[in-house]
């Protein structure tokens, strides 16, 4: 069963920083892209970040660009990302993603909360 482990949320002070880790089991992790996504209350999913273990290639999204960073370790099947000059606006439940076998499998998703 494929499983997506998310970790790492917190409370921060705006213009801190916080990392963010999604172990994921249960599919072949180098075959497939990991994205991150957030929703916050009263607003609609919205997608923050994307790595795709097969080849490296990345997306962002633009309210994120320039201050979030993903990375994955392969061997670890965890990717993770890294939020520096953190906003209040980037407070938000973040959720790791897959796609596999024709659907979409989440996490349990974690708390972010950056106060001004």
């Amino acid at each position: 069963e494929v499983q997506l482990q998310a970790s790492g949320g917190g409370l921060v002070q705006a213009g801190g920083s916080l990392r963010l880790s999604c172990v994921a089991s249960g599919f072949t992790f180098d075959d497939h892209a990991i994205g991150w996504f957030r929703q916050a209350p009263g607003k609609e999913r919205e997608g923050v970040s994307c790595i795709s273990a097969n080849n490296g290639k990345i997306y962002y999204g633009d309210s994120v660009k320039g201050r979030f960073t993903i990375s994955s370790d392969n061997a670890k099947g965890t990717v993770s990302l890294q939020m520096s000059s953190l906003k209040p606006e980037d407070t938000a439940i973040y959720y790791c993603n897959t796609f596999y076998r024709l659907r979409a499998w989440w996490g349990q998703g974690t708390q972010v909360t950056v106060s001004s």
